[in-house]
């Protein structure tokens, strides 16, 4: 009777999980179709710092790898390499440079313009 339960209680969980597995596959594909979408834009905008022709090549090579698992969006490297940055800085500017990082005050330029230029004003202390 244990065993009968067992199975039962088994089965019935994997009926649970499945649904949940497969709606995070949907949420990962509609994400990676999103990114397409925005990156080919890009694309036809100019905007990719390529030729239109290679920049579309790129984006639809990323869906095809998203769509497969074998894309890593790079967020967690992407986070930790934006906010190294300050720990460059004297201990007395960390917060501020860590406040501009993520996206505190305004932003202006670019990549390929130069540099990105960040900056956040607060009352002298």
């Amino acid at each position: 009777m244990r065993f009968i339960l067992a199975a039962t209680l088994c089965a019935t969980g994997s009926l649970l999980i499945l649904p949940t597995a497969m709606a995070a596959g949907r949420s990962s594909q509609s994400a990676a179709q999103a990114t397409y979408n925005s990156d080919r834009a890009a694309c036809m905008r100019g905007e990719s710092g390529q030729d239109r022709t290679t920049c579309l090549k790129e984006a639809g090579a990323a869906l095809r790898e998203a769509k497969r698992g074998n894309l890593d969006d790079g967020r967690t490297d992407y986070d930790r390499n934006r906010l190294s940055r300050c720990d460059q800085q004297p201990a007395a500017d960390r917060a501020d440079c860590v406040r501009r990082m993520n996206g505190e005050g305004t932003t202006s330029g670019s990549v390929q313009g130069g540099g990105i230029y960040r900056e956040l004003v607060t009352p002298a202390r």
